[in-house]
């Protein structure tokens, strides 16, 4: 709150309070990265773009060998060499070399032999194989990783199985734990120095077959529901923060789950409560920060999950105010740079059963939300007679200024409306009159002469 009534007694704020804030903002783009043929003209436009941080994710299944037998070859399950991390290395190479810190995320699907029966590849890993993975792993990465997370969405049985028993109890939070605890082990014996490990990585909904992101914590540190401790032998789990995805519907970043156990971004503070929660249970350590390491807002031609290409512009603007409002999250991210390209035959609700939550089409065109990264601009009204504008200049380095625009419609000529002033992490907040139907639009020059038009992004109500 006192962050919004600042704005409201300003004409303009070079944000005094936002001046402190350093949310580091994570791109993952593993289709575009991870192939050889577009990694350097991704790594150039992830560059132009501010892009200081990667996350990674590296799928057990994918590295080991023969993962798809129910025997385990014979080799050195700590030796590096035994795996096969060939198309890792040339990414975290080449964020090391640009100063980027990384997040891997090392996840499930696992090699069938590293399961407790051996049927498929995801249920029951076996920690004690994780955990000499992690060590191969710790061996090989140490000084290319900042932080460490543990399993993606383990609350989904795409990634871990099972996660009800037959009547329905939560089974995935236990597994996960003793996962996390692996991976912790396994860290040390290759001798990372002060690992700086996440939790979580949960999805942002429970289903039928999805565990809800609550539920699931509680469950991996022992809580009941009323968060109080339900066994003597769980101890305190040292973690760096907890890692969630919030993604939200094609209702938007203000979609409030009626679940009261998922977290969407539009219900963050859910997660803070639950964490403050655990910690007082003694569960995790106090002020345990917020990693949003995986977002994005699907857009056309997606026919479930899709909105426009302005919208998807809007949403994502939106959606990362409203993380750098909460003080306890500390990572903000952005999933994909290019979508997902669509199979070539089938109904369309099959064809696009990837995700085009990316700034660029599969086919190579850029969306507005291109534009809209660079320079993210945000319109919401807070009074009936006000608006208050929230941006962000990218890849600004330095204290600089910008010139906000505006038309009255979604038509017609853009005007100057003001110069803005950003600190040197590129952000600015003002307030201004409300006008219905007003879109805004941010130029900016950058220090090599080049002028960038931000996309046109209209009033929301908060």
């Amino acid at each position: 709150m006192t962050l919004l009534v600042a704005l409201l007694c300003a004409l303009v704020l070079p944000a005094a309070s936002s001046a402190s804030r350093n949310q580091l903002l994570t791109f993952e783009a593993p289709r575009d990265l991870l192939d050889p043929a577009s990694r350097d003209t991704a790594l150039g436009q992830l560059d132009s773009l501010g892009v200081k941080s990667l996350r990674v994710v590296m799928y057990w299944k994918d590295v080991a060998p023969q993962s798809g037998s129910k025997n385990q070859p014979d080799f050195d399950t700590t030796d590096p060499a035994g795996y096969d991390f060939s198309r890792v290395d040339p990414v975290l190479d080449a964020a090391k070399a640009r100063g980027w810190p990384v997040l891997l995320t090392v996840s499930g699907p696992v090699p069938r032999w590293a399961t407790r029966d051996r049927k498929d590849n995801v249920t029951r890993p076996n920690p004690s194989k994780f955990a000499q993975f992690m060590t191969a792993v710790g061996r090989h990465f140490k000084d290319r990783v900042a932080y460490w997370s543990v399993w993606n969405e383990p609350n989904h049985p795409a990634f871990l199985a099972p996660q009800y028993d037959s009547k329905q109890r939560p089974v995935s939070p236990g597994l996960y734990r003793q996962l996390f605890l692996a991976a912790q082990r396994g860290l040390a014996s290759a001798k990372v120095p002060s690992p700086q490990i996440l939790m979580g990585e949960t999805a942002p909904r429970g289903t039928g077959k999805d565990v809800a992101p609550l539920t699931f914590l509680r469950g991996a540190l022992c809580l009941s529901a009323s968060y109080k401790a339900t066994s003597q032998k769980c101890d305190q789990l040292d973690i760096a923060g907890f890692a969630h995805h919030a993604y939200t519907t094609r209702s938007g970043p203000y979609f409030v789950p009626p679940g009261t156990n998922d977290v969407t971004i539009g219900v963050l503070p859910r997660l803070v409560s639950a964490l403050d929660k655990a910690a007082r249970a003694k569960a995790i350590p106090a002020n345990t920060p917020i990693y949003l390491t995986e977002f994005g807002i699907q857009s056309e031609p997606d026919p479930i999950f899709g909105v426009s290409f302005q919208r998807q512009a809007e949403y994502r603007a939106i959606s990362e105010r409203i993380a750098y409002d909460n003080t306890r999250v500390k990572s903000f991210s952005q999933y994909l740079l290019t979508d997902d390209a669509p199979l070539t035959s089938g109904p369309k609700i099959a064809r696009y059963s990837g995700f085009e939550s990316g700034l660029i089409t599969a086919s190579g065109k850029a969306k507005p939300s291109l534009d809209a990264f660079r320079l993210s601009l945000v319109s919401t009204r807070r009074s009936p007679a006000t608006t208050s504008i929230w941006g962000v200049v990218r890849p600004a380095t330095v204290a600089g200024s910008a010139t906000l625009e505006y038309r009255a419609a979604a038509t017609g000529a853009f005007r100057t409306f003001k110069t803005v002033t950003y600190n040197r992490l590129g952000y600015f907040a003002l307030t201004a009159p409300y006008k219905a139907g007003r879109q805004y639009r941010l130029v900016w020059t950058a220090p090599d002469g080049t002028v960038y038009r931000g996309a046109p992004t209209r009033t929301y109500s908060g």
